[in-house]
């Protein structure tokens, strides 16, 4: 019983013994241990004394380790160590005080052992068979490499020397102009930093290269591959000054690359991450907002919107059509949320807005605040609810660096003049845009109708509604500018866009509306009203086109159906597209076909070209390096959908958490406990099987039942899913599960995709097609087998709250909880 719940929390022990000899122990130990059972914290303060016992145990690792083992004496006593053990054998003594059990295992327990190796080598058996068995990918964002030039697989032999060694054999697994990879017996000990010097046998067999001494290179890393190899990654110190050799190896790779191949892994690691992260970035719903820093104060200086977050970016616009976020994001409030312990600061923020005398003003307030002014807190949820204006959003703040505003292809810049002007980093004026960037703000808009009818049930004393002034904020002539920019991909749209104006007379319900088409395509066009017109997004309306009409005969270009796709918010402009019945022939649809067929030479093609070129690609790049939610993917296969990959961010979320706590976060993963395929089936596919790109996302509210007690995912998770936003019908499982299980509520939003967008990959798709065309294929089917793109937000507190729940126990296990997921994260 006492070994099982050891090896539970195997994890826990491992990161304990770090903190042993450390000064402040208990109180570590302490914190560490509080989400724990009495029993198993007694046990774990056991483990910890017994492995803190002074001991004098004799170390004999000859025969044991790889290493060249040698007399090493400590306190009188002569132990057999290599250098790796005695390195170990030092720092350990150094942490704990003295030679104690702690030390002793750590000794035992060094890479190079072969007790340890043979156990890494069954391990990586087993997770192999296990990974073989997981059917849903994992895609880590922003994690693939640039190389600074093309390595080819080649194998040749070499020999190496180091220190007052004699030349011993090896070989190349692959080499590049500044560096290469060799295989190398287990038994010779290379250590990071080491500099050695590498022969090249194999090629001073053909050729004449004047390396007398052989070429120096440092070790960069040593990765086991075997119990009889190594693989040791070197970098060439150039400290030869051999240019002619230089030359030679350059134009030898260049030569021989189609032969040999270049080693693809980087590029094909690269082109899988951004394949996904081009599907996520466009569809995601929550807007993201740059925090820049100037005169020390942070202020909102850039925002990256989509079709699917506009939105918001338009509800904090105010009648002059100038962004408000300056107040709302405020330096007071920035500051307090920056003080918080997560990695990630995160709240709910409430808002509303008030018009006077036709101005716009803003209301807002966070959850913290509101807890902090408890005699308020009615007042203004109350108050604020009754409002049509009325929003909560989730806000999480990360830090972001104008670093991140680069990411290179993963093409090193030797493989043509495009692909090196290519690699060239943000031009002066999108540097200085950026380089005061400080942090991201995610705004995700997560109120819906039940919680709003909810707070306008609270009670507030009406006589205290000029205190509500508090929240309220000023206007200010000089707010910084927030410069709104629009995320730049593919276009994909079915058909072109053309720009054209002529008359165009709109009937709705018995009324003529006169307005002017901007452009138009085989399918759709967009016009603009001389006055507002009452649509919205679905309806049904008349189109005739007088001045059209003029110069056709064949068809009848009056009294057309389309149908409205989009209205402005000036009721002004509005995007419509041709409504068919069945396959039957539209007459708008024939003409505008015919008319684009016979002027494609005159007329201009609809595309909007960038305030400043390549801030939206620095901006895309940012968000891309500090994703914190749970990017989810729905590949469609056959008639159904499956999970067939999730993203993983710099900032892991609770549900990241969940399957790290089972070792479900490597290259695959299992999702069928968090969302089954039952769920996907028949909750999800009902709901977005019909939708096309251009709609907005369908909302869903999955509620999680997690029990830390048990050993398996699929024993501890009970989950729940609905369509929409409801989530009142989970207060059974939701109570049941509160005194023992951690509850997580999240909102998942759905969007269907279009086609790839294989131009932001095409470098990358190219250059594989080179060398490997089946990859390339393989890798382009996987892409378009994506039909659905997803978005998981962790909404639990706010939706804890508009439960019958009692508090009591709702904030003990959100303390239980917060542990929970900081001794994993």
């Amino acid at each position: 019983m006492a070994e099982d719940i050891l090896l539970k929390h195997e994890d826990l022990i491992s990161e304990l013994k770090h903190y042993l000899g450390n000064p402040k122990f208990d109180l570590i130990f302490k914190s560490k241990i509080a989400g724990l059972t009495k029993p198993e914290q007694f046990l774990m303060k056991m483990e910890m004394t017994r492995l803190s016992q002074p001991i004098a145990r004799f170390i004999d690792l000859r025969g044991l380790v790889t290493g060249q083992v040698k007399p090493y004496d400590h306190n009188g006593k002569q132990h057999f160590m290599d250098e790796t053990a005695i390195e170990v054998f030092e720092a350990a003594l150094k942490q704990h005080g003295g030679y104690t059990l702690a030390v002793y295992e750590a000794v035992m327990n060094t890479e190079n052992n072969h007790r340890v190796l043979q156990r890494k080598t069954t391990e990586k058996i087993a997770e192999q068979a296990i990974d073989d068995s997981l059917n849903t990918n994992v895609i880590k964002f922003a994690s693939y490499e640039s190389r600074s030039e093309e390595r080819m697989n080649y194998s040749i032999k070499v020999t190496v020397e180091y220190k007052d060694k004699k030349s011993i054999a090896a070989s190349t697994s692959d080499i590049s102009l500044s560096g290469c990879k060799i295989k190398l017996a287990t038994r010779y000990v290379l250590k990071k930093g080491h500099l050695i010097a590498l022969r090249l046998v194999g090629l001073e067999q053909d050729f004449e290269l004047g390396l007398k001494n052989g070429i120096q290179y440092e070790v960069v890393a040593v990765e086991n591959i075997s119990k009889e190899f190594n693989h040791i990654r070197l970098k060439r110190t150039f400290i030869e000054n051999n240019e002619a050799f230089d030359n030679f190896l350059e134009s030898f790779i260049h030569g021989n690359k189609r032969r040999y191949k270049v080693n693809l892994d980087n590029t094909l690691d690269a082109v899988v991450s951004k394949g996904y992260e081009q599907y996520y970035i466009p569809r995601v719903t929550s807007l993201y907002v740059f925090l820049s820093k100037k005169d020390n104060v942070l202020y909102p200086s850039l925002s990256l919107t989509t079709e699917n977050n506009i939105f918001i970016q338009r509800y904090f616009t105010d009648e002059r059509q100038n962004p408000c976020l300056y107040s709302v994001l405020n330096e007071q409030r920035i500051n307090a949320l920056l003080l918080k312990q997560a990695p990630v600061k995160e709240d709910y923020l409430y808002t509303f807005t008030h018009i006077s005398a036709g101005k716009i003003y803003y209301y807002s307030a966070t959850r913290n605040e509101l807890e902090q002014n408890p005699q308020l807190k009615n007042l203004f949820l109350g108050f604020a609810s009754q409002k049509d204006t009325w929003q909560c959003f989730k806000i999480q703040i990360m830090p972001s660096h104008p670093d991140d505003s680069f990411i290179p292809l993963s093409l090193p810049n030797t493989v043509s003049k495009n692909i090196e002007k290519l690699n060239k980093p943000p031009s002066p004026r999108v540097e200085g845009l950026v380089k005061n960037v400080k942090y991201m703000v995610v705004l995700t808009a997560i109120g819906n109708k039940t919680e709003q009818q909810h707070y306008q049930q609270l009670n507030y004393d009406k006589a205290l509604i000029n205190q509500l002034k508090n929240f309220g904020h000023s206007k200010s002539k000089s707010a910084p500018y927030l410069d709104i920019v629009p995320l730049e991909y593919v276009n994909l749209r079915s058909d072109k866009r053309y720009l054209y104006k002529t008359n165009v007379s709109i009937s709705v319900n018995d009324e003529v509306v006169h307005g002017l088409t901007r452009d138009f395509s085989v399918m759709g066009l967009q016009l603009e009203c001389k006055q507002p017109v009452s649509l919205k997004k679905g309806d049904i309306v008349l189109l005739s086109f007088p001045d059209l009409q003029k110069i056709t005969k064949t068809y009848q270009l009056s009294e057309l159906k389309y149908e409205v796709m989009a209205v402005n918010k000036s009721f002004t402009i509005i995007n419509l597209k041709a409504s068919r019945v069945a396959d039957l022939p539209h007459a708008g649809v024939l003409f505008f076909t015919q008319l684009i067929n016979s002027n494609k030479d005159k007329l201009k093609v609809s595309e909007e070209a960038p305030k400043v070129p390549g801030l939206s690609t620095a901006l895309r790049n940012m968000v891309t390096k500090s994703v914190c939610q749970f990017p989810l993917y729905l590949h469609k296969e056959g008639a159904h959908f499956k999970a067939g990959a999730i993203g993983f961010g710099l900032y892991p979320s609770p549900l990241h958490v969940l399957l790290q706590n089972f070792g479900l976060l490597g290259n695959k993963t299992d999702l069928s406990s968090i969302i089954t395929d039952e769920q996907i089936v028949n909750v999800i596919t009902p709901q977005i099987k019909d939708l096309s790109r251009q709609d907005p996302p369908s909302a869903f509210t999955l509620v999680i039942n997690f029990d830390p007690r048990k050993g398996s995912i699929s024993e501890s998770i009970t989950s729940y899913c609905i369509a929409g936003e409801d989530y009142n019908d989970f207060q059974e499982q939701i109570s049941k599960g509160l005194k023992s299980n951690l509850i997580f509520v999240m909102r998942l939003y759905i969007s269907r995709t279009g086609r790839p967008d294989t131009d932001y990959l095409s470098n990358e798709l190219k250059y594989v097609s080179q060398y490997a065309l089946h990859k390339a294929r393989e890798l382009e089917e996987a892409l378009w087998s994506v039909a659905g793109v997803g978005d998981i937000v962790d909404i639990t507190e706010e939706a804890l709250s508009h439960l019958k729940l009692e508090q009591q126990q709702v904030d003990q296990m959100g303390r239980r909880k917060l542990l929970w997921l900081n001794r994993l994260r």
